[in-house]
């Protein structure tokens, strides 16, 4: 068991709550969306401190029934660049970028654009966008590769839900989403090139309906969760590079069907959508709990921890500092960070050595889509963590039980329909 101690405590400007906490990769800085409007507050937590820095959108209106902006749906998309204190927000106005010295637009870029998503590529050179807005070949089929050396803008590959890099290097991890079902698409990224661009690989992780939210990969590479779904508050955990489902829970009731009661969506409403983490212990997930409590997660004996942090008080967004110290932020406008000591932790080196080995066998057993592959599906090997489809298997399957995931009986369904018209 890992013992939490409170290191230090902030409150966000007005008692605003935080909608999700995003932790710079490498520094001691995060961001914390706003709940009330689409702003983000940039905070510091060096040295055992909690600071703020600054915000971008602070004066913006508050979420309501504005066009692209419902409370339900988002929160500005924003990105931290790997090495740099800088960070780049899509908000109601376009792109916005922060660094200490304060905010502007970005030189050379969509400014006007307000992307859904936003990365960095692992480089810092490339900033990519997702659905794309160039004229031509714009929307959710593709996305934008903005150079921001010289601010062209290229196509990319289809994703929308955020960018993971592994630890390991030269590999990351998004979403393609589909009401019927998710991808979970990884991506070889090369070192130098000019401008970077994600290359989809053909093994793929294969996800019930839509709905997710970006994937979360361990500090040493061994391990990446999953947030979701659209109809359940499921967390799902994989092994890295094997891709087989290690652990898997639903937070609360699960859904009971529609039409949905209203006690089910309060309940929903309840668990934040960004309420896991990843510390430095390996093999532990954290989960925060509308109770104000930590669950500390042992995937191996499968344990769970409560640890008591804002009693009273529901837990809004989740996130590990680059040090692996534990940020949690609660509905009052509440920041408290903790650090999580045991026995059970990787040293740095050892912890880049497994993660660099995790991500070159994931390399090794796979290969790129091909250029041409437009129709990605027909390439992909996907497995949902306990079975594999090899490329074109899904095409045959006439048959799924109603303990299948949703997207197989819809499959079969089809595939059953198409046997029967001929």
């Amino acid at each position: 068991m890992t013992d939490l101690e409170v290191v230090a405590r902030g409150l966000v400007g007005g008692e605003r709550s935080v909608e999700q906490l995003r932790c710079h990769p490498r520094l001691s800085l995060v961001a914390c969306s706003d709940s009330e409007r689409p702003a983000v507050h940039i905070w510091d937590c060096a040295a055992g401190q909690l600071r703020e820095l600054g915000s971008v959108g602070l004066t913006s209106n508050a979420y309501g029934d504005t066009l692209g902006w419902e409370r339900a749906g988002r929160t500005p998309a924003v990105a931290w660049h790997p090495d740099q204190a800088l960070l780049v927000v899509a908000g109601e106005d376009g792109l916005r970028q922060w660094t200490p010295a304060g905010v502007c637009e970005p030189e050379g870029a969509l400014v006007t654009a307000s992307y859904r998503s936003l990365a960095f590529s692992p480089d810092g050179q490339t900033l990519w966008g997702s659905p794309s807005f160039r004229e031509e070949g714009g929307g959710w089929e593709s996305s934008d590769v903005i150079d921001l050396a010289t601010g062209t803008i290229g196509a990319g590959p289809r994703w929308d839900t955020g960018v993971a890099e592994h630890p390991g290097g030269g590999l990351v991890a998004t979403l393609a989403s589909d009401q019927g079902a998710t991808y979970c698409l990884f991506a070889r990224v090369d070192q130098g090139t000019d401008p970077a661009v994600m290359r989809p690989l053909r093994r793929a992780l294969i996800l019930d309906c839509d709905g997710y939210e970006t994937p979360l990969f361990s500090a040493d590479g061994r391990h990446f969760a999953v947030r979701g779904n659209a109809y359940d508050n499921s967390v799902e955990v994989f092994e890295f590079p094997s891709l087989h489902r290690v652990w898997a829970t639903t937070l609360g009731d699960p859904s009971p069907g529609y039409p949905y009661p209203q006690e089910w969506l309060d309940q929903m409403e309840a668990w934040s959508r960004h309420n896991i983490a990843f510390g430095s212990r390996p093999g532990v997930l954290w989960i925060a709990t509308p109770a104000g409590a930590l669950v500390e997660v042992d995937l191996e004996t499968r344990q769970a921890v409560e640890h008591d942090v804002l009693t009273g008080s529901r837990l809004s967004a989740l996130a590990a500092t680059a040090t692996g110290e534990l940020l949690v932020a609660g509905s009052g406008g509440d920041l408290v960070l903790l650090s999580a000591t045991s026995g059970a932790t990787h040293t740095g080196t050892t912890s880049r050595d497994i993660s660099r080995a995790a991500a070159k066998a994931f390399l090794e057993a796979t290969e790129e889509v091909p250029d041409d592959g437009d129709d990605l599906e027909t390439h992909l090997v996907l497995t949902d963590g306990t079975r594999t489809w090899e490329a074109g298997d899904l095409a045959t399957v006439t048959e799924a039980g109603a303990t299948d995931p949703t997207w197989l009986q819809l499959q079969a369904a089809i595939n059953n329909a198409q046997v029967h018209s001929e």
